[in-house]
């Protein structure tokens, strides 16, 4: 993903108001039950309900439009049209076009890592309108968190990171690993679709408010002889809205111009290319290495928490693919004593690892790793490589600011949100992109000290 026209413009504002509704959708993933099939359909109409399945709704091509991601992605969807013929969709789709800055907000993030999310779908046979499931999520933002602690694009929460062995420690967070993170949702998104006999509604509210969650509804309806399918089930509120939000994208980015949208340029073509790295390295020398800057080394390796990558194992480090030859070739004539900032310091008496971390701005986990420590003790004397882990550029993004999530409420307004949070108002509408109109229930993204 390397530096694509940039996809902002009028279009892909929709999407950013889905963030935080996704952010909280972390019962998301939490509510587990056993992975055994819950049979959505009477066992005699399985095999029709399957073939159903096949049935795709796809955008035919406009003559003369030319190939680029979204015409790709549209090609892809799987989903029923008749599943678009909803008062919960089109209330989603209007709540979206109310907010035209919304794709201009979430498509310069979203550039970054669209293109690898479809080919990982297309390798699977995945409906592709789940490339459009980290906007509902995260608004393509890998450094969100949620309240309840979700994050990265796809918003795992802790427990279900561990699952599907995404690690999480000091120094790095495999929910935030993009490729990492991209292939555990994938893969959760594929055990529910199969939990649910290929019904890819229930796997995605599934997704958000747990297998376990949905399956008991299904089992509610079956017994009271309802139909037993997503628009028919009794699920908590957010759930509800949830794939409606879903569809509401792959509306718009079916047809743009019947909701008066204009989607941003994509190009069908990578962002960034996988360069392995098996010792330690400064992100911020990386950045230069590559000739690219420190934000854009930060998002497309937003794992690594500190500005020290220190993989315990070889990584891939995700790098702009037009700079990937550059950046592979100077690192390969890069000194080991440039590779990463460190201070050497030798033990004093009184001295504990978490006492030096802090006064040198790193971790005790950072100090351990380079020093190849297995415990906490150290000896008077000793001398430690500290790595300098700290500094602004490409620290954690809750060292100076925290972002957080805020649910409207009734009679609140812009300026009264941001007199509470002691932000700004323009702030707050860059944030989000949205005007004055408010809406109870609706979700804004704050970044606060």
């Amino acid at each position: 993903m390397t530096v694509m026209p940039h996809l902002v413009r009028n279009g892909l504002l929709v999407l950013w108001l889905v963030i935080l509704a996704g952010c909280q959708t972390t019962a998301n993933h939490a509510d587990r039950a056993s992975s055994h099939r819950i049979e959505t359909t009477p066992k005699s109409a399985t095999a029709q309900h399957r073939a159903n399945r096949t049935v795709q709704w796809r955008s035919p091509l406009k003559q003369d439009e030319p190939h680029t991601l979204w015409t790709r992605i549209r090609s892809g969807f799987l989903l029923e049209p008749t599943l678009q013929d909803s008062p919960r969709v089109d209330q989603q789709r209007l709540h979206y076009a109310s907010q035209p800055r919304y794709f201009e907000i979430t498509s310069e993030r979203a550039q970054r890592y669209l293109h690898y999310v479809v080919e990982e779908l297309d390798k699977r046979d995945m409906p592709l309108e789940l490339a459009l499931l980290p906007f509902v999520e995260s608004g393509y933002n890998p450094l969100v968190y949620s309240r309840s602690q979700a994050a990265g694009i796809w918003q795992f929460i802790p427990s279900t990171g561990r699952v599907f062995s995404l690690r999480q420690d000091d120094l790095y967070d495999g929910r935030r690993d993009i490729t990492a993170s991209t292939s555990a949702a994938l893969d959760y998104l594929s055990k529910l679709s199969d939990m649910f006999d290929g019904d890819w509604l229930l796997a995605v509210a599934a997704y958000n408010c747990g297998e376990g969650c949905v399956g008991r509804a299904v089992k509610r309806n079956q017994q009271l002889g309802l139909p037993a399918d997503y628009w028919n089930l009794q699920l908590p509120g957010e759930t509800m809205n949830y794939v409606p939000r879903l569809l509401a994208l792959a509306q718009i980015v079916s047809t743009p111009e019947q909701y008066g949208m204009a989607l941003p340029e994509l190009h069908d073509q990578p962002y960034f290319a996988q360069i392995t790295i098996k010792r330690p390295l400064d992100l911020l020398k990386a950045a230069e290495l590559a000739g690219t800057t420190a934000d854009e080394m930060r998002y497309l390796n937003p794992a690594f928490k500190h500005r020290v990558a220190t993989p315990s194992e070889p990584y891939q480090l995700l790098i702009p693919v037009e700079q990937a030859e550059q950046f592979s070739a100077a690192l390969a004539r890069l000194p080991d004593n440039e590779r990463v900032p460190f201070a050497h310091y030798t033990v004093r008496r009184g001295d504990n690892l978490s006492q030096i971390a802090r006064q040198h701005n790193s971790s005790v986990a950072a100090l351990r790793q380079a020093n190849n420590l297995n415990g906490n003790l150290i000896n008077v004397g000793q001398k430690l490589i500290v790595p300098q882990a700290g500094g602004t550029l490409l620290a954690d993004s809750q060292s100076a600011t925290r972002q957080r999530t805020y649910t409207v409420q009734s009679g609140d307004s812009l300026y009264s949100i941001a007199r509470r949070f002691n932000v700004q108002v323009r702030q707050l509408k860059a944030w989000n992109g949205v005007d004055t109109l408010l809406q109870p229930g609706q979700q804004l993204t704050l970044q606060t000290p």
